[in-house]
């Protein structure tokens, strides 16, 4: 299985706080793996160092192949990067359709993108959104824009897609509704990073698990070996 996703060591600041020490992971092509741990131990700081969102200050990260350490975010998502953030970053005043429209800008110079399959692939994972495209975004619930977010994302036809906290916030029948949908999603052939808090949750969609605690990769492997493990769910748990 090639790497689509390489992390090495890296380390990264939020203004003068040190969140990250020397995290390293991979994502394999086709997989999916979820980075767990707790609020506030450095999963969205990983998800935005690699989407080029913070600055590293050491190490490296390279996609595809190639290094990518220093470009700036727009040029992640141009090259199959595609990123749904823990807020959704929805724009309320815009119409679903036109926050869609921002990742088919973003992809009209790829030779690689055929729009109309891109929205059939788009909307066999998510039929619900084309019901909502001429919704304002300020008017959507909170799985509906989450919904909206990752659709987005997909919208740029990535290689591989990072989803922080997909899963946070929604009531357990629509947690079962996105969990069907990034298994649907990894089968469409991309590979997905996804940050999440909740471990079983985690665990019931990742091919593997890597667990974080202050900002330090304290796990890697199996989702059953990590359910399993007495320290990782100690410190899960808090």
């Amino acid at each position: 299985m090639g790497a689509m996703l390489e992390v090495e060591g890296i380390d990264t600041y939020r203004s003068t706080a040190h969140i990250l020490h020397g995290v390293s992971l991979n994502v394999g092509a086709g997989e999916l793996v979820c980075l767990v741990g707790r609020n506030g131990a450095g999963k969205t700081t990983t998800i935005e160092s690699i989407m080029g969102l913070l600055p590293v200050r050491a190490g490296t990260v390279r996609f595809r192949g190639q290094e990518i350490t220093a470009l700036p975010a727009h040029q992640r998502a141009r090259r199959g990067l595609g990123y749904s953030p823990e807020n959704c970053g929805i724009f309320p005043d815009l119409s679903v359709a036109e926050n869609l429209s921002i990742s088919r800008w973003l992809s009209e110079d790829r030779s690689d993108v055929d729009a109309a399959e891109v929205e059939e692939r788009v909307y066999s994972v998510f039929p619900e959104v084309r019901e909502l495209t001429g919704r304002r975004g300020l008017n959507l619930s909170g799985g509906q824009r989450k919904m909206v977010a990752i659709a987005r994302a997909m919208f740029l036809s990535p290689s591989l897609l990072l989803l922080d906290e997909a899963f946070e916030g929604l009531s357990p029948m629509v947690v079962a509704r996105f969990r069907e949908a990034v298994v649907k999603i990894k089968a469409l052939g991309i590979s997905l990073l996804m940050a999440e808090s909740h471990l079983p949750a985690a665990a019931s969609v990742a091919d593997r698990l890597y667990a974080i605690d202050r900002g330090e990769i304290i796990f890697h492997g199996k989702p059953a070996d990590a359910l399993a493990n007495e320290d990782v769910m100690n410190t899960l748990r808090g």
